[in-house]
């Protein structure tokens, strides 16, 4: 998979959300939101890999994780992360909201207001966690 595809997939997975959440179902509506970030994020590692030769330093294994933080620092974007957080009050809201999400809540229950509330961390324009990713990928 490469940037491109990362990158579409993200977009597919958050269309997908939507319409989970006009559906009522709330739970994969939640999980998909989050996958969509995990696909953004590994799009955003994709490129600190082109762009500064990582792919040399990084042991593949450790890059197969779902986990955000672990995924920010893989994209060296934690300096950016803490300067938005510093800097937009809103971004922070919502980017304390998103790695709530974990690739085990595809076996958990989530109610609406779970599901609505991460839809709307990663969607918000412009102060989602979404389209700040999308700056870097």
């Amino acid at each position: 998979m490469n940037q491109a595809d990362l990158r579409l997939l993200a977009d597919e997975r958050i269309k997908d959300a939507k319409a989970l959440l006009a559906g009522q179902r709330w739970s994969f509506a939640y999980y998909t939101t989050g996958y969509a970030v995990e696909c953004a994020l590994k799009s955003c590692v994709l490129a600190r890999m082109v762009h500064t030769g990582l792919v040399f330093e990084a042991k593949v294994p450790n890059l197969l994780t779902h986990d955000f933080a672990k995924l920010i620092e893989f994209a060296g974007l934690k300096i950016e992360l803490d300067a938005k957080q510093a800097t937009a009050p809103a971004f922070k809201s919502y980017w304390l909201i998103a790695p709530q999400w974990h690739v085990e809540t595809r076996y958990t229950t989530k109610l609406q207001t779970d599901a609505e509330a991460l839809y709307e961390a990663v969607t918000h324009d412009p102060e989602g966690v979404l389209p700040w990713l999308r700056t870097y990928w």
